[in-house]
């Protein structure tokens, strides 16, 4: 669960980052987003980072399902699909979902 929320919390500061970038770098000319969300976004990437090393062994994880997860990090939203991915497949620890009839 922990895991989850990190993984959604990560994707949603992404948004607040690339939302202030577009600020500071578009007509407005205004770093405050960036301020702001700078360091709130890096705090929750480090945060992703750490709960996912600690989720590796719990969870079971190969090395390909954690490089992965660790890669979802970088680029913007790829938590939110990794999250999706890995809860479809029952690498969450939650049963996997029965297909929609």
């Amino acid at each position: 669960m922990a895991f989850r929320v990190v993984a959604i919390a990560e994707a949603f500061s992404w948004l607040g980052l690339l939302i202030g970038m577009f600020f500071k770098y578009g007509p407005a000319a205004n770093p405050l987003g960036v301020e702001v969300f700078g360091p709130i976004h890096g705090g929750i990437f480090v945060l992703y980072l750490l709960v996912t090393l600690v989720c590796i062994r719990p969870l079971k994880w190969g090395i390909g399902t954690t490089l992965l997860a660790l890669a979802a990090a970088i680029p913007p939203f790829f938590t939110l699909l990794f999250e999706m991915w890995a809860l479809r497949t029952g690498r969450l620890g939650v049963p996997r979902r029965a297909p929609v009839q």
